[in-house]
């Protein structure tokens, strides 16, 4: 464990949210669940989006024979892209796939019994939840939640039932990460003083579809589907296609990107989310008429609510109009640096003997050391196949078999949504922005942040 307990809180019941945490394992009911080894796992796709055709169809295509999965359906309310889902999967599964209009057709019909969710952010946590309702395990995209409402509501009626949900939050099954996390752990790193997340790319065509936007006709789909439970609105090619630049469609940098890195400060540490954040930034490159920003400073302080003169600061930095998708965390505390680019744990700005004696302390320089068992780390998360993802989706799977909670479970999402939601609000209110244990709720102001 981290040297210091200072740095942890204890998973408790989280119930503001109305559900408890408890530890994986069979239950009569789940028991009776699990599929047999020589019972194929029909699975749906809700959501035949560019994250699917990019990395989980060549993930999935890595394992299913192994392990006896099939993809039986395509869920897509857009006509074009449930067609064209449909023909891409039959074209690999070697067999009819159907085409359905909806969600509510796919389960009605008792089709499937896992789906994959990759759709608009801010439908994630709401399909999630309807796959659950409906008896399926869930492999969901991130961010889970961009509202407190969603978040809450989704947990608990996944806590409630003895579905399989892997969030994805691939980078929990990369090895390096599972190296750095068991060195941190161990306490030889010392306690975390510091950890800075960038992510930084110079590419304007970054979320935009100028190609299909001229394709989408409000005939060919179901806009009030689309919105759900977001206010009304009038129908919107670019709110549908380019949503990671419009809120409430989507945070944007936060939700698609620092919820990769956030995610690995919660796990490394046992913290649940941040105690506090602030954020600046702004359109400064990209004024195309999107609404999220294009560039984006937020730091967070993290630690135990009930001792807040202890604790670490996280930054998180990211840039639209200058960068090469080479996304940095580093790792710092008082005897050195933990790179998770290098994989490589160094004494870097450790406290020297000359420092030190200064003050009457002793050095405190970390070994220099490689992570055990690493690969080399993927950085871009929409890379098409990475090993990461490719990990990720068969522990998924083998979970769906199994009945184990796989490596990024409800919680990890629920947790990564707080702080997505919290940079967010910074960002939308120019507040310091805090979160209320009891309530569940991100405040901003004194109240809770809302849409």
């Amino acid at each position: 464990m981290i040297n210091s307990r200072r740095f942890f809180i204890k998973q408790a019941a989280l119930a503001g949210a109305g559900v408890a945490v408890t530890k994986a394992g069979f239950s009569a009911k789940s028991y009776k669940r699990i599929i047999g080894a020589n019972d194929r796992v029909r699975v749906g796709v809700v959501g035949f989006s560019d994250r699917h055709r990019s990395s989980h169809i060549p993930s999935f295509m890595n394992h299913y024979k192994e392990l006896n999965f099939d993809v039986v359906a395509v869920s897509d309310i857009w006509k074009k892209r449930r067609e064209e889902g449909s023909a891409i999967w039959k074209e690999k599964m070697g067999h009819d796939v159907t085409a359905c209009r909806n969600n509510e057709e796919m389960y009605d019909k008792k089709l499937v019994d896992a789906v994959f969710v990759s759709t608009a952010d801010f439908q994630h946590a709401y399909h999630a939840t309807e796959a659950v309702k409906a008896g399926c395990d869930v492999y969901c995209e991130k961010p889970f939640a961009e509202t407190m409402e969603d978040n809450r509501n989704a947990l608990k009626v996944i806590k409630a039932s003895d579905r399989i949900v892997q969030i994805g939050s691939q980078r929990r099954s990369g090895n390096n990460y599972h190296a750095a996390n068991e060195f941190i752990r161990s306490g030889k790193f010392g306690p975390i003083t510091m950890v800075e997340l960038s992510w930084n790319v110079n590419q304007p065509g970054r979320w935009r579809r100028p190609e299909l936007l001229g394709q989408l006709k409000q005939e060919d789909t179901d806009w009030k589907r689309f919105l759900i439970n977001r206010p009304n609105d009038t129908f919107d090619p670019r709110k549908y296609l380019e949503f990671r630049l419009f809120w409430p469609y989507s945070s944007g940098l936060p939700g698609q990107w620092m919820s990769h890195q956030i995610d690995t400060v919660h796990w490394f540490t046992g913290l649940q989310h941040p105690r506090s954040v602030v954020a600046n930034g702004g359109i400064y490159v990209w004024k195309d008429g999107r609404k999220n920003w294009d560039t984006i400073t937020a730091v967070f302080d993290y630690g135990p609510a009930n001792d807040p003169a202890n604790g670490f600061q996280v930054s998180f930095a990211s840039r639209m109009h200058n960068g090469d998708e080479n996304p940095a965390e580093i790792y710092y505390s008082n005897g050195g640096m933990l790179n998770l680019n290098t994989n490589k744990v160094s004494h870097t700005g450790g406290l020297t003997k000359r420092a030190a004696a200064a003050m009457g302390m002793q050095e405190n320089l970390l070994q220099e050391t490689s992570l055990a068992m690493t690969e080399q780390v993927v950085a871009s998360a929409n890379t098409g196949g990475d090993q990461l993802t490719s990990n990720h989706v068969r522990n998924w799977m083998e979970c769906v078999r199994s009945r184990k909670q796989p490596h990024a479970p409800v919680e990890a999402g629920y947790s990564h949504s707080i702080a997505t939601i919290m940079a967010n609000a910074a960002v939308h209110t120019g507040q310091k922005v805090t979160f209320d244990e009891k309530t569940q709720e991100v405040m901003a102001g004194g109240k809770p942040f809302k849409l």
